[in-house]
């Protein structure tokens, strides 16, 4: 059975305890936890807090910017990712997403030399913690100073340069679902996505994240989804749902109708 979550994202206002308290209420079995709400809690009432409410941590992000676009330096950021690790750990988390960093003006054969080295180093500390790592590939019409990782042949091409057992990939449906051959990519891809995110949107990302609500942009969510659960995909379904579209609505009203389209999209699966 996939466990259904959200990320905090998609309640970016709320803080931990409303997220955790709001997510069980509406059915969810799980959290995708965001490192500086984590922080602003503490990660021992965080702890407390989702046993009482029966969440278990389907997420946590994010560790990464290993090319210094965020600033840090890559020995700095390969500390920050191994505290990540042990946050992970502690919270017995199902994986930690990584984000490659941008460019920063590197060449690509560099930037993608620097978070292999990155990689293989955080992948030998996370296997001592049981830890999976998962690099997410972000869409560059809104994730250039992220990520320079865009696409799923590209993130692919890392995760076997570095051949780790406990590196993956984070398949997140608005980032990587609009590609026009994405349904091909879905096969040779299963094995090593590690988390399914959810999200939608209308067009193409231009400038910004801006996501809408499930099943009302041009995603096509339910073929994606169904596509991987019919090759093995066992892992957390993800909801992240965030961007000007909905930044109007209710949260509470973005819950209920994420759950509701969770509910569908797996009952209507044939297998």
């Amino acid at each position: 059975m996939n466990t259904l979550a959200v990320n905090q994202l998609s309640t970016f206002r709320w803080d931990l305890e409303e997220d955790a308290q709001a997510y069980a209420a509406h059915g969810f079995a799980g959290i995708g936890l965001f490192r500086p709400k984590l922080d602003d809690f503490g990660i021992e009432r965080c702890i407390e807090l989702l046993a009482d409410v029966e969440l278990s941590v389907t997420s946590l992000s994010w560790a990464g910017g290993f090319t210094g676009s965020d600033g840090r330096g890559f020995v700095d950021a390969i500390r920050d990712a191994m505290t990540a690790v042990t946050d992970a750990a502690n919270l017995r988390a199902d994986t930690l997403v990584v984000l490659a960093g941008g460019r920063n003006n590197h060449i690509r054969r560099h930037a993608r030399r620097t978070l292999c080295e990155a990689l293989e180093k955080i992948s030998v500390f996370a296997e001592e913690f049981g830890v999976r790592i998962a690099l997410e590939p972000f869409h560059p019409g809104c994730g250039h100073e992220w990520s320079f990782v865009n696409d799923l042949e590209s993130t692919m091409q890392i995760i076997e340069m570095v051949g780790s057992p406990n590196l993956g990939l984070v398949f997140d449906t608005y980032h990587v679902g609009m590609d026009d051959d994405v349904l091909q990519w879905l096969p040779h891809v299963c094995d090593h996505v590690h988390l399914l995110q959810v999200g939608d949107g209308r067009h193409s990302p231009l400038g910004e994240m801006n996501r809408c609500l499930l099943g009302e942009g041009c995603v096509p969510i339910n073929e994606i989804v169904h596509t991987l659960l019919e090759h093995g995909y066992q892992g957390p379904i993800e909801a992240e749902v965030i961007g000007e579209d909905v930044e109007p609505l209710e949260y509470e009203m973005v819950l209920d109708h994420t759950r509701r389209y969770l509910n569908q999209l797996i009952e209507s699966k044939v297998y």
